[in-house]
């Protein structure tokens, strides 16, 4: 209907971008943008304002968002553009409606997007191969003004890992002539790109085209891992790195076995990745000949906080990471008990049991050759018959009993709240009634270093 009323106005509007791709993937559009010709901005916000309602999002990219219904639909007319300044956004714009389709999509960054699509004549404009390059997996840039965006090489990061394509040479190279404007990113952009990396169903494409291009030297806490030997015993597939990509496409995959919501995906293919980055500090050689890598769950941490915040991950998703990248290895050094799950539970605050077995699967499954496993499973089941699958155990013994039984706030009674809930977690509170006990046993021998507890 919409570019039925602009064809009617004198103007004709072509579906670019993004959706082109999809429709000729055999993919629903998330997004739509509509390039239209042959109208001033004039003419095109009174035909806009008349279909529904509108908004200007993008006023030096002469962009208007238009609700109809539940479709939304970002609104353009053909623009150029001209590098200004060093950095992401500096551009000057200028929109011109009268301007070629060609010329026009000059400005976009790679083939497979800068196709055309007419929906009412369901006509294809491909002036740069993009059609092919979507079909043998290519990522090609159009033009050499691709070199003008340092936001592009992470946009290839996102679009390989999304869509399993190999990096063109030509353009691998001007990805990274692009280095040195890389400081200059928006915050928000880049985590933008990492997002959509992270919801992807190829992680391993992205990272491996980071390394092609010479942008992984812009995250120091990844890049030793291409270097970083392993046990071939336990590692046959080679490096940490080798190893990390498995990894996430392993939690990619099992994000989609589980229906993760997206928020859940992200932080199990964010958790894959940095589960190793603690192996180049730690790893050496020992007496035996053999490499080893002790301690490098917790000298990860670091180093994950340092990566997560350099690519502006929200902080509440780097709580969550964190202590999934300490705990990773946990599986190894013993048997499941009830002690041990309740403790684990605890140490895991606040990610939980259930997403630590699919880290543990995924890092027990990216050893290909070797098939994949569920080393952990055993420690999911008894988390489950205890419920603490999602949550650490609730306290049995609480501020509030304690008042009851006529102790007083302040620091006596959370030292007590403390060692109950440790207790607790060892097995000698186990409801309320031992709680009680365990509350009578302690506090007699407790009065004196408790001066009373009147602290």
């Amino acid at each position: 209907m919409l570019c039925k009323r602009i064809n009617g106005a004198g103007g004709q509007g072509w579906l670019v971008g993004g959706s082109v791709r999809d429709i000729l993937l055999g993919l629903t559009p998330k997004d739509f943008d509509l390039e239209v010709y042959g109208l001033e901005v004039d003419q095109l916000e009174t035909l806009l304002t008349s279909m529904g309602r509108t908004e200007t999002v993008g006023k030096q990219f002469g962009i208007q968002k238009l609700w109809m219904g539940d479709l939304e639909i970002d609104v353009a007319l053909p623009r150029t553009e001209k590098k200004t300044t060093a950095g992401h956004c500096g551009f000057s714009i200028q929109t011109d409606p009268h301007l070629s389709p060609e010329k026009a999509t000059l400005r976009r960054d790679f083939t497979i997007n800068a196709m055309m699509f007419d929906p009412l004549t369901e006509s294809l404009l491909d002036f740069h191969g993009g059609q092919k390059d979507l079909n043998d997996r290519i990522l090609r840039h159009v033009s050499s003004a691709f070199g003008e965006d340092p936001l592009r090489p992470l946009r290839a990061m996102q679009f390989a890992s999304r869509f399993q394509l190999n990096i063109d040479p030509e353009t691998a190279l001007l990805c990274h002539s692009l280095l040195g404007e890389a400081d200059k990113l928006p915050e928000a952009r880049i985590w933008n790109e990492w997002k959509k990396w992270a919801l992807s169903s190829y992680p391993s494409y992205g990272l491996k085209l980071l390394a092609d291009c010479g942008w992984l030297s812009c995250y120091p806490e990844l890049e030793p891992m291409v270097t970083c030997d392993q046990e071939p015993y336990w590692h046959p597939e080679g490096t940490v790195w080798k190893h990390t990509l498995q990894v996430c496409d392993q939690a990619a995959l099992i994000s989609s076995r589980e229906s993760l919501t997206d928020d859940k995906r992200m932080l199990l293919v964010l958790s894959s990745l940095c589960h190793d980055v603690g192996k180049p500090k730690s790893s050496f050689i020992n007496d035996k000949g053999r490499i080893c890598s002790p301690g490098h769950a917790e000298v990860g941490v670091g180093i994950s906080g340092l990566f997560l915040k350099r690519i502006t991950a929200p902080g509440k998703l780097i709580d969550l990471i964190l202590p999934l990248v300490k705990e990773h290895i946990t599986h190894l050094h013993g048997e499941p008990t009830a002690r041990a799950v309740r403790r684990l539970a605890d140490r895991l605050v606040p990610a939980n049991i259930e997403l630590w077995e699919m880290l543990v699967e995924a890092d027990a499954s990216g050893r290909y050759p070797a098939p994949p496993s569920r080393p952990a499973l055993g420690w999911l089941k008894l988390a489950q018959e205890l419920k603490h699958q999602h949550n650490r155990p609730e306290p049995m013994l609480t501020g509030k009993m304690l008042l009851e039984l006529g102790e007083k706030a302040g620091p006596g009674m959370g030292e007590i709240l403390s060692k109950a809930y440790q207790a607790q977690l060892d097995g000698t509170i186990f409801d309320q009634p031992s709680a009680m006990q365990w509350y009578h046993d302690f506090r007699p021998w407790n009065q004196g270093s408790e001066g009373d507890n009147q602290g």
